[in-house]
């Protein structure tokens, strides 16, 4: 038997901190080696950090990644390890991999196939390295093979699909295996979504056993530049089997999972393999060889598949959801040294969903790292050393404000009040009253009449939206906290916000998440929650309210939907329109099949109408919106997913057809 035990990292990196980087490389490489592994497999970019942007193109930052690899290389003797960092080649810069083998730099594999599509722009940085060729580069004077390489190391042939390569239709998985590669590494940086862990899983389980080899696939964790999510979830893989499931969304900085691969029974499922078909007495030039000895000593095997409970749960997108914004709100506060975090906490859905999403992250980062791990990681915040519970931990972190006006009612003052009190926030009441009307008599008094909902409905309702905003800055401000946006993706897609008035904020958690979604999931919340977690029954307050911006008087009866459209409605309007690029008229013609009974065509018509001239309308605001998480493949954000003119023909001809459209049925 020829059994090698083989190791994938999950890393929280941040770009550019080169010493943490490092650090949590380092300490990756010794847990790898205490499991008795041979080979361990980082995540892309590892070194200096996938996030850089348009610094990956700062001939600095490529000197600082050599210099730091460098630093790195004498750490990997006794195992062989892939350090992923830009790399200049001649005029080019690639996307790099370096693999170390046994305290010395083998060579480089440079990615083939590059991201370029949603919010990745890697051929704005990187060249794609031609495939199947090889080249030298130069390294603090010495040179050394670069290119679409593979590794033997005494006898057992290791090769490189790079995040990407692996998503393509022609994965060079393929070729790799017909040059009898037994371990192919996938160093990654694969963003979270909702549900994309599984279609990973399916392409590693169908890569071991359709390339006949053992299957490595590293990942990044947390929230590494601000906007994007990694879920981590190391996989390795072999003729089909699910060898080792790493922990997903973890707060800590390294976790490293390892599985036992028998290499001689990979080669005997790769000789009993029809299809495939080596390339029997080719001598390849890409062929790197060095002598390794591996470690003599197997662990014990572990369970074949690890994942957590919470990840079979029929409400696995809610745990998505609760585990991913947690993780992403805990490392952008401390990679920002925020003191913590203020919400602007109206009563209403979208505000709670932010507050308790912070409640969240302290539960799901005292029961991973243990009340004092938890403080440690946020010890730049130093009333925290005083906390002996949980609710200290929120208490200190989040701060609630409940701000009313007039056209406050009693019923979100006290769902306000319970939300915060039951989650241990600190709660402070705010009357603007006094500012609203200071500012009417202002504009009145110059303009030369009075204003008044008759004349000024949108006027008089921004105004108490923006009164909000100056006080709730001043308290972040003196707090030294993160001021939390509550837009969500339904306000979004139609502007239903003010600016400068509640879209302030520093970071809008839930604005890639759609209104229907978020009330499913505060009411999941109230009677359940996440697994290991906890369930807030005072949310009952928040859930039985229709959702409303109270800034009409109350007798007006003011809610979100009488102003746009049923959210139903919108929510599938916006992904006909936006996801799927479809014509007004196209989307009436689909959305008539889901709302046959619920809706008329008139209603329909005017709701779909009205939903693109407010897209068109307040594409600036989307501009203006604080920075989000990407959560899934619909998100609106401009500067990293759904581009869209600020000035624009407004869809006229489309529309008309659509009226036109529906004045014929009407006949």
């Amino acid at each position: 038997m020829n059994i090698i035990t083989v190791a994938g990292a999950g890393l929280n990196q941040t770009p550019l901190a080169w010493d943490d980087n490092k650090a949590h490389i380092l300490a990756a490489i010794l847990e790898a080696r205490r499991s008795g592994a041979g080979i361990l497999c980082l995540p892309e970019l590892s070194i200096s950090g996938y996030g850089c942007e348009d610094t990956f193109q700062s001939r600095g930052v490529l000197a600082m990644s050599a210099r730091v690899l460098k630093e790195i290389i004498p750490a990997t003797k006794g195992i062989a390890v892939c350090l992923g960092l830009p790399l200049a080649y001649e005029n080019d810069i690639f996307n790099a991999v370096c693999f170390a083998v046994n305290g010395t730099i083998a060579g480089f594999v440079a990615k083939k196939y590059l991201a370029g599509d949603g919010l990745h722009y890697e051929p704005r940085w990187f060249k794609p390295w031609p495939r199947g060729a090889r080249a030298a580069v130069a390294l603090g004077g010495k040179t050394y093979p670069v290119g679409d390489l593979i590794f033997d190391l005494s006898g057992i042939r290791v090769g490189f699909e790079i995040c990407e390569e692996a998503w393509v239709p022609q994965r060079p998985g393929a070729e790799l295996a017909r040059q009898g590669v037994d371990i192919i590494l996938n160093p990654s940086a694969s963003h979270f979504a909702f549900g994309k862990h599984e279609v990973r899983k399916r392409f590693v389980l169908d890569g071991s056993r359709a390339f006949g080899a053992a299957y490595v696939y590293s990942n990044l964790v947390g929230c590494e530049a601000g906007r994007i999510i990694y879920d981590g979830g190391v996989l390795i893989a072999a003729g089909g089997n699910l060898l080792a499931h790493g922990k997903r969304f973890t707060y800590n900085d390294v976790i490293v999972s390892s599985g036992n691969v028998d290499i001689d029974t990979i080669r005997m499922s790769r000789s009993r393999t029809a299809g495939f078909t080596p390339r029997t007495g080719e001598k390849s030039d890409r062929l790197i060889s060095r002598p390794f000895k591996f470690p003599g000593t197997v662990t014990a095997a572990g369970p074949a598949d690890t994942a957590e409970p919470w990840e079979n749960r029929a409400d696995v997108k809610k745990e998505e959801f609760s585990r991913s914004v947690s993780l992403g709100l805990f490392d952008y506060l401390r990679k920002s040294r925020a003191q913590g975090f203020v919400v602007s906490l109206s009563g209403g859905v979208d505000s709670s969903t932010v507050s308790c999403l912070v409640a969240l992250m302290v539960r799901f980062g005292v029961e991973e790292l243990g009340l004092k791990g938890f403080i440690r990681k946020l010890a730049y915040i130093r009333p925290l050393k005083k906390a002996q519970t949980e609710k200290d931990i929120v208490r200190e972190i989040l701060t609630c404000v409940y701000q009313a006006t007039k056209n406050s009612s009693s019923a979100t003052r006290r769902a306000a009040y319970q939300v915060a009190y039951s989650i241990g926030a600190r709660f402070y009441e705010f009357d603007v009253e006094p500012l609203v009307n200071d500012y009417v008599k202002i504009v009145s008094g110059n303009i030369g009449r009075p204003l008044s909902w008759a004349t000024d409905d949108i006027p008089l309702q921004n105004i108490q939206a923006r009164a909000r905003a100056p006080g709730v800055w001043l308290l972040a401000n003196e707090r030294h906290a993160l001021l939390l946006a509550t837009s969500n993706r339904s306000e979004t897609a139609v502007g239903y916000a003010t600016m400068d008035g509640d879209t302030c904020g520093g970071l809008g958690p839930i604005a890639g998440v759609d209104k229907a979604f978020l009330r499913q999931w505060l009411i999941w919340l109230e009677k359940e929650g996440p697994l290991g977690a906890f369930s807030i029954p005072a949310l009952s307050r928040v859930n039985e309210q229709k959702p409303t911006a109270e800034l009409r008087p109350l007798n007006r009866r003011q809610t979100d939907e009488k102003d746009l459209m049923p959210y139903d409605v919108l929510d599938i309007v916006e992904r006909y329109a936006i996801r799927d690029k479809k014509t007004p008229l196209e989307i009436f013609l689909l959305t008539r099949k889901t709302f046959t009974r619920a809706y008329g065509d008139k209603d329909l018509a005017l709701w779909i109408e009205r939903f693109f001239k407010l897209w068109c309308r307040n594409q600036w605001k989307r501009e203006r919106y604080a920075p989000s998480f990407h959560l899934d493949d619909e998100n609106l954000d401009p500067k990293t997913w759904c581009r869209f003119p600020i000035l624009s023909g407004n869809y006229e001809r489309e529309l008309g057809e659509l009226r036109g459209y529906v004045k014929k049925r009407e006949r």
